[in-house]
């Protein structure tokens, strides 16, 4: 007999690679920008795994109430939970309904609903686990299931598929604010669950050119731990807009000399650091101010919320960029545009 598919199961994994592969043994989907999910249900019972094996269900009251109104009485999905906010899918509002108060998190999905996006079946209608079945296979078994469970569904929506290249580029070109870019994954592979083995991602990696604002002190210790990056807006306001952090021992000791000598308040005039964040890339604790004269050029891969997604990574100081020259727009109108889903 089969054996049941039980909560916690570790999704599938992408390994990132730089570029797009090609050939016939590849599907192509959008990389959404949200929380990675599974959705387990069995009879009324309904359960949400985060990627790290998280229960997400009563963060997400909207979609378990969503799954429950699905024909089908049993299935596992994998999937993205999104939320949409004026067109755009909002980073901010996910994190937002990680709150430990219920009556919080029912007033965030009243007022802003999530969806699922699902983009994988690991569990039929029936009962039949597909994690040994080939991706080939199981992509028919998703989209039966679709038509079946998904065409009156409001919240939760079919991810689009395709195996050709020339749409996956399309897709690429509009990665942004919904889209974190493409993944690749192997049609001849089976469910690799917690391994990068059978799907790349590929990520559309940007850069910009910031002006430091301040920096922290690595934890335990008087080196530095990150610079704080900041761009201008139209009325000349700096504002706090992320950090990098990636530096050898040997420049952080040269980056202490550098910007301790240029230690001089506000550094930020606008946003600044220290506030209400819901960002877990970064603490929240004492920063230093210094007078905001050096300029960075830093590649990121996704800036929405008014600031970067993830820390940055350093490409070259522009001593020939003067500070006010580094401004918002280098980042605006750089939200994705949404794509159809089925």
């Amino acid at each position: 007999m089969s054996t049941v598919i039980t909560p916690p199961l570790l999704p599938m994994e992408a390994k990132s690679v730089d570029e797009i592969p090609v050939g016939t043994g590849w599907q192509y989907e959008p990389k959404w920008d949200g929380f990675r999910c599974l959705a387990f249900r069995r009879g009324k019972d309904i359960y949400l795994q985060s990627k790290s094996g998280q229960p997400l269900a009563r963060y997400f009251p909207d979609i378990v109430v969503a799954l429950t109104h699905l024909p089908a009485k049993k299935f596992v999905l994998d999937g993205e939970l999104v939320i949409d906010v004026a067109g755009r899918f909002s980073f901010d509002e996910l994190q937002l309904r990680l709150h430990p108060a219920a009556s919080r998190v029912q007033k965030l999905a009243a007022a802003h609903p999530a969806s699922f996006i699902v983009f994988d079946l690991l569990e039929s209608d029936a009962g039949k686990p597909l994690l040994h079945v080939p991706l080939r296979r199981r992509r028919i078994a998703l989209e039966k299931f679709a038509a079946k469970n998904l065409k009156s569904a409001v919240a939760v929506k079919l991810s689009p598929a395709n195996t050709s290249l020339a749409q996956a580029k399309k897709w690429f070109d509009k990665a942004g604010g919904n889209l974190d870019g493409i993944i690749a994954k192997r049609l001849d592979t089976a469910y690799a669950s917690g391994e990068r083995t059978a799907m790349v991602k590929v990520k559309n990696i940007r850069t910009a050119d910031c002006v430091v604002g301040g920096f922290r002190y690595a934890s335990g210790s008087k080196l530095i731990g990150s610079l704080l990056l900041g761009l201008y807006d139209d009325g000349g306001l700096l504002h706090h807009v992320g950090f990098t952090s990636a530096f050898k021992t040997t420049d952080r000791r040269a980056l202490k000399k550098k910007f301790e000598a240029l230690r001089k308040p506000p550094g930020f005039t606008g946003n600044a650091p220290g506030g209400p964040s819901r960002w877990s890339t970064e603490r929240s604790g004492e920063w230093e101010p210094v007078d905001p004269k050096v300029v960075v050029e830093v590649t990121y891969d996704h800036f929405t919320g008014d600031r970067f997604r993830h820390g940055t990574k350093i490409v070259r100081w522009r001593k020939d960029k003067a500070p006010r020259q580094c401004t918002l727009a280098q980042v605006a109108h750089r939200e994705g545009r949404a794509i159809a889903l089925l």
